[in-house]
């Protein structure tokens, strides 16, 4: 998956560790790199989570290493592609991205009939990670 770079290059979709406040390594961040001149951009359907993420960890937080891909339904669906040495296209990412939702929503299907609010609500939050790729 590629985008154009304001140096006129293509930038391609990687998965980066994005560091903050010199202590919290957060890795597997979708974000697109260019490599003519070294410009990064968070990938934009992953940018408002992630944003919320660094605002919960504050400005003096404790060192850690946070997987982002385990918190974030999007970036899974991009490691899992990477890990299988598949290039990022944007086909294959939408044929992935179409399987883990039928995925979550056969659990939300299952939490419906056991009556429980909580994973519901939990899977609704990863679907609606999902989806926020086509509607940013």
């Amino acid at each position: 998956m590629l985008k154009s770079c304001a140096c006129g290059h293509p930038m391609k979709l990687i998965l980066r560790t994005v560091i903050h406040a010199h202590k919290v390594s957060i890795t597997n961040v979708p974000v697109y790199s260019c490599e003519n001149c070294s410009r990064n951009e968070v990938f934009p359907g992953v940018k408002e989570d992630l944003g919320r993420l660094v605002g919960q960890l504050g400005s003096k937080p404790e060192s850690k290493r946070i997987r982002f891909d385990e918190i974030h339904e999007l970036a899974g669906v991009l490691r899992s592609i990477l890990e299988r040495k598949v290039p990022l296209q944007a086909s294959e990412v939408a044929l992935r991205t179409e399987e883990r939702t039928n995925e979550l929503l056969d659990l939300l299907l299952i939490a419906d009939s056991l009556g429980d609010e909580r994973w519901k609500m939990e899977l609704k939050g990863r679907l609606a990670q999902l989806s926020a790729q086509y509607i940013s």
